[in-house]
């Protein structure tokens, strides 16, 4: 019986060696698929770089458009208030204005902020 127990034990013991040895392993094989996947080389001005910046400028040419036209809006509301001589109207008349404008400025305020990322 003695025999036994002491197989036992052994095993135990190889058991939890297999364990750590593992561990280490899938721990080095992890670290090495992370920097195997991270060093993905660049390429600079790419088609799809392009692409983007294509589409970047598509929709800052849309976000323009409803600049305009919230600054247009606003633009009327200001010469309606002076007409009806309604000063609710002419401050949010005044409010849309500024509205506009800072939205048809947009990308030159987001290129001022954070250069490189919007040019």
């Amino acid at each position: 019986m003695n025999k036994i127990k002491s197989n036992n034990k052994v095993t135990a013991l190889e058991k939890e060696k297999r364990k750590t040895v593992l561990k280490r392993y899938l721990m080095i094989a992890i670290t090495v698929a992370i920097v195997c996947v991270a060093m993905v080389p660049v390429v600079a001005e790419s088609d799809a770089e392009k692409a983007i910046k294509n589409m970047s400028d598509i929709i800052f040419g849309i976000i323009r458009a409803i600049g305009v036209i919230l600054a247009g809006w606003g633009l009327v509301q200001v010469g309606m208030s002076f007409q009806s001589h309604d000063p609710s109207q002419r401050s949010q008349g005044f409010l849309c204005l500024a509205g506009g404008l800072i939205i048809v400025f947009a990308k030159s305020i987001l290129t001022a902020i954070a250069p490189g990322v919007f040019s």
